[in-house]
């Protein structure tokens, strides 16, 4: 059980500091959601296994007294089973048909989306002893023969990505969150795939004129502002050409302007 509140996470790490992955962003959000204070384990990819002690070669690892949970999905599932009294981050049941939906969604739509367009700054921005893991690694993903002739091109691909954010729009033009009144782990488990994106985002994936910024901003803001790191890019400034597609649904299929959602923002607190 947690030690005077605080819970052990091991972080991902660019050299700014920032955390990259998302799910390690989406593990902070849960554990600030559940109310515990985040004893961080500063880090890179290359030295994840010595950190915890051979207990993994992937991240989130998080440790809760004398329990080592891994997997951001697991450890959210053992938050909620472990702490029922605190703020559930599943509050609809049944919880996991949407969540794999949404996971598949978000993974094809957003990083797959984008993951050439900022491969090459994802190599620089990484710590310097990270740097030739991440070259080997991730060269491998690309249908490219290196990591900047992947992300060559970009100005031309980047304003056909943020259309396909149009079913999330849709959904925040009702709701405040996407888990209803409130966040849950829904909504972190989107924000977590935007604050990766604003981690490596060194030129801005979408317009400053987006629907999505009201429910983003506040999201990033939440927990006194866990998701405004230094280390973050703007996601909005992307400047259209002519002749390239609306970035997003303007009409609403027969309505005005999509509205800003201007739900309440206020961060949930433990009870």
């Amino acid at each position: 059980m947690a030690q005077a509140n605080s819970i052990t996470l091991f972080d991902l790490q660019f050299a700014s500091g920032c955390t990259t992955s998302p799910y390690v962003w989406r593990t902070k959000y849960a554990l600030k959601h559940k109310g515990f204070d985040i004893d961080l384990v500063d880090g890179g990819f290359t030295d994840i296994l010595a950190r915890t002690g051979g207990r993994s070669d992937r991240l989130p690892v998080i440790v809760d007294g004398d329990r080592w949970v891994l997997d951001s999905f697991v450890i959210a599932e053992y938050l909620d089973e472990t702490y029922p009294d605190r703020p559930l981050l599943f509050p609809h049941k049944p919880y996991k048909p949407a969540m794999g939906f949404i996971d598949a969604w978000i993974w094809n739509t957003v990083i797959g989306a984008w993951f050439d367009n900022y491969i090459a700054d994802y190599h620089d921005l990484s710590r310097p002893d990270d740097q030739p893991y991440v070259r080997e690694t991730r060269t491998r993903f690309v249908a490219a023969p290196t990591l900047e002739a992947a992300q060559a091109g970009r100005e031309d691909r980047l304003p056909q990505m943020p259309a396909r954010l149009n079913p999330l729009r849709k959904l925040l033009r009702e709701t405040p969150w996407i888990g209803g009144d409130a966040p849950d782990y829904w909504d972190y488990s989107a924000l977590a795939i935007f604050l990766w994106l604003a981690s490596l985002a060194t030129t801005p994936p979408l317009t400053d004129d987006d629907p999505m910024r009201d429910w983003l901003d506040r999201g990033f803001d939440l927990f006194d502002g866990l998701g405004r790191h230094p280390g973050l890019h703007s996601l909005f400034g992307l400047q259209l050409k002519p002749g390239d597609p609306e970035p997003f649904d303007r009409g609403g299929m027969g309505q005005a302007v999509t509205p800003k959602n201007v739900g309440p923002g206020a961060p949930v607190q433990p009870q």
